[in-house]
């Protein structure tokens, strides 16, 4: 399974961001993620063996239990280069980040090999493009963006299953395997 830690935006700011994004200029070069990939990624695990998975979920069930539930809502926007749009978070980013760091460690500390840990940027992938694109008119149309703020009460492992068709414009499904809820 293709597995990673996420924390899910509620239906409310899934809908403020949706009516920002609707307004945005069309590009056929951007490939927009679809709403049901809207997430913030804690902790990326690739390939995780089944014999793992247990432990794993035991792990992340402490972890979402020494969390606090914290509040969050969706802001701003950013870019990876010039081939990635994104939307940030601002509220209680200290906790997202204890939060990242935790679903990490749990994983580590579980059997999944991580790759090389850095400072976790909290965000939301909106569009990506496989040639450079000017995003300076989405910055600039989504700076102000200001979502409603939100209580962040679960941990959630999800699935990504990847396009195996070959259609061209397929997406990644996204499945929620388990969660956990905050305690702190």
């Amino acid at each position: 399974m293709r597995l990673f830690a996420a924390v899910l935006p509620p239906a409310q700011a899934v809908a403020e961001l949706r009516e920002a994004v609707r307004a945005l200029p069309a590009d056929d070069r951007l490939r927009w993620t679809a709403e049901a990939g809207w997430h913030f990624t804690l902790a990326f695990m690739g390939e995780v063996h089944e014999e793992v998975l247990p432990d794993l979920h035991e792990r992340l069930r402490r972890a979402a239990a020494r969390t606090a539930p914290f509040a969050l809502r969706l802001h701003s926007c950013g870019h990876f280069g010039d081939r990635a749009l994104w939307t940030g978070a601002a509220g209680e980013l200290d906790a997202l980040r204890m939060l990242a760091e935790r679903a990490d460690a749990a994983a580590r500390r579980a059997g999944v090999p991580m790759e090389q840990h850095r400072r976790y940027t909290p965000h939301l992938t909106l569009a990506r493009s496989s040639h450079a694109v000017d995003l300076a008119p989405y910055l600039e149309a989504l700076r102000p963006f200001e979502g409603t703020r939100w209580q962040v009460g679960e941990l959630s492992l999800v699935c990504s299953n990847l396009p195996t068709s070959g259609i061209p414009g397929e997406r990644p499904r996204y499945e929620v395997v388990a969660a956990w809820p905050l305690k702190g």
